[in-house]
């Protein structure tokens, strides 16, 4: 316990003891359980520099009983996004190399290389972890080229990804909720089978854009309920 430490509203602990429990233990297993929970912490699920908030011991908790962090990561990232589109600044609280490895695997053409968007066989994440792609494009290109994008910039899904049913809504609501470990944020797939081009329709979104809350205060205990 002594280990925890508050900063700001969270209760986080360093990487630097992290590194020291990894060291003393003698338990090979839990040496990797402490540097994969160091790298969701630090990385997945980066808030405060160097320190792993406690939100992140929860999820690792449950990983081991099946539980999947993709939706908490799309959760925190649209969240993330939508923060600073709405204060049109700031700084993006997520995992940028998961970010950076979309953004290679969606768009046709980044600083003047052409991308190579879902190709079989071909992984971007193991791309870039192997450093073979250049991944320094300077922040006015990025700047540039996300203000200037056009619809068929962008390949939102694979040529031979099979259609299936899909769950667009939940209860009342015409969309569904994605929880976050610091929060929840409304998600419509039915935009996304539009933007697909599957569908060409106006989609149900009452209520979506005051769907997002975080987990404390009045606002949560009064949106806890839907």
């Amino acid at each position: 316990m002594a280990r925890i430490k508050e900063k700001g509203e969270s209760k986080c602990i360093s990487w630097g003891a992290l590194k020291d429990l990894i060291q003393t233990y003698l338990d090979e297993a839990k040496k990797v359980d402490i540097f994969d929970l160091s790298l969701y912490g630090l990385m997945v699920f980066p808030k405060v520099l160097g320190y792993v908030d406690d939100a992140t011991t929860d999820l690792f908790h449950r990983l081991s009983k099946r539980v999947t962090s993709v939706l908490a990561i799309l959760a925190e990232t649209f969240r993330s996004l939508n923060a600073c589109r709405r204060a049109s600044t700031g700084r993006f609280v997520g995992c940028a190399q998961l970010l950076l490895a979309w953004f290679y695997s969606h768009l046709r053409l980044i600083d003047g290389i052409v991308c190579r968007v879902f190709f079989k066989n071909y992984s971007p994440l193991k791309d870039i972890v192997a450093l073979s792609r250049k991944v320094d494009v300077p922040e006015e290109n990025w700047i540039a080229l996300l203000r200037n994008l056009q619809s068929g910039d962008v390949e939102w899904r694979a040529p031979w990804m099979v259609l299936g049913e899909i769950l667009y809504r939940c209860g009342s609501f015409d969309w569904v909720p994605l929880l976050g470990i610091w929060g929840a944020i409304g998600y419509a797939p039915l935009l996304v089978l539009r933007q697909h081009g599957l569908r060409q329709f106006v989609p149900a979104t009452y209520g979506l854009a005051q769907s997002e809350f975080v987990y404390r205060g009045a606002d949560y205990n009064r949106k806890r309920g839907f």
